[in-house]
């Protein structure tokens, strides 16, 4: 008579493993759902109407969905306008900081002159000065030069950045010293090597920082806020301030204008997000 087979046992170790994978993915599962709740939130009081808020924390649901909040932001505020005035003023900016970004990072990454790691010191020594320490002599400046209440003005003084130098710089310094070499030896400028070998090399690096300074741009609130006062120039985050009175706010209102500003870099995110995973990894390589 054969003999019955024997239970296979589990090895502890396994078992371990297992049950460690599970509770990361638990928590992992919690943190997702932590981080999507405060949108789920906005989506059901962007649908609600003016006197279900309170009742929407109550019982965790609008008891009717008023979609036509997305409609009555159009006919109150000049929306439209708005948009384009936040893409408008975070486009420029972008590509102006892209410009002087890059050649200050070239300077600071291929040319060899006296003093250059320490002035690039100083220059990284800016980014622990708060904005807000500069916004008095900012105004000034702007109000002195007529950019006040102008596209100028608001678009200007964001014209640079030394975090997008430092992180340009970053992806120069992984480019071999070799090719700029070589170039130069065959008669090529600072210029030539500029154009033709680092800005193709470093385009991963480009478009990260074009991503962040148009996203950091576009979410600007203060500085438009205090630089302009018609309402044509408004953007996006100070023209939804009018729903915002002294008599109280108009929540669904704000959300519903909240969610459309959202859109846009959310679709930038998803369209580009293999470019800004990729120039994060090229630029850990070197720092």
């Amino acid at each position: 008579m054969p003999n019955p087979p024997t239970p296979t046992r589990v090895k502890p170790s396994t078992l371990a493993k297992t049950l460690g994978r599970a509770v990361i993915v638990a928590l992992l599962v919690l943190l997702a759902l932590t981080f999507i709740f405060p949108f789920v939130w906005q989506i059901l009081i962007s649908l609600s109407a003016l006197t279900d808020v309170d009742l929407l924390t109550q019982t965790g649901f609008p008891p009717a969905l008023q979609p036509e909040n997305f409609i009555t932001i159009f006919q109150r505020v000049d929306l439209a306008r708005y948009f384009f005035n936040s893409f408008f003023i975070a486009g420029w900016v972008t590509i102006l900081q892209v410009i002087t970004c890059s050649m200050a990072a070239y300077a600071f990454s291929r040319i060899q002159w006296p003093g250059r790691d320490k002035v690039f010191l100083l220059y990284l020594a800016t980014l622990m000065v708060p904005a807000v320490v500069l916004m008095v002599p900012n105004f000034v400046v702007v109000l002195k030069l007529g950019m006040f209440d102008d596209y100028s003005g608001l678009i200007l003084p964001s014209a640079f950045s030394a975090y997008g130098t430092f992180l340009l710089r970053q992806f120069m310094l992984t480019v071999p010293s070799s090719l700029d070499e070589a170039a130069a030896i065959d008669g090529a400028s600072h210029w030539r090597i500029f154009t033709t070998i680092m800005l193709p090399l470093a385009r991963p690096g480009i478009i990260v920082m074009a991503i962040f300074a148009f996203l950091f741009n576009y979410n600007s609130f203060f500085w438009p806020l205090i630089i302009t006062k018609t309402a044509n120039l408004r953007v996006l985050p100070v023209g939804l301030l009018q729903f915002e009175s002294s008599y109280g706010q108009e929540t669904p209102l704000i959300m519903a204008g909240s969610l459309l500003a959202m859109l846009p870099p959310i679709i930038i995110f998803l369209v580009l997000q293999k470019y800004l995973v990729k120039g994060i990894q090229l630029g850990a390589v070197k720092g």
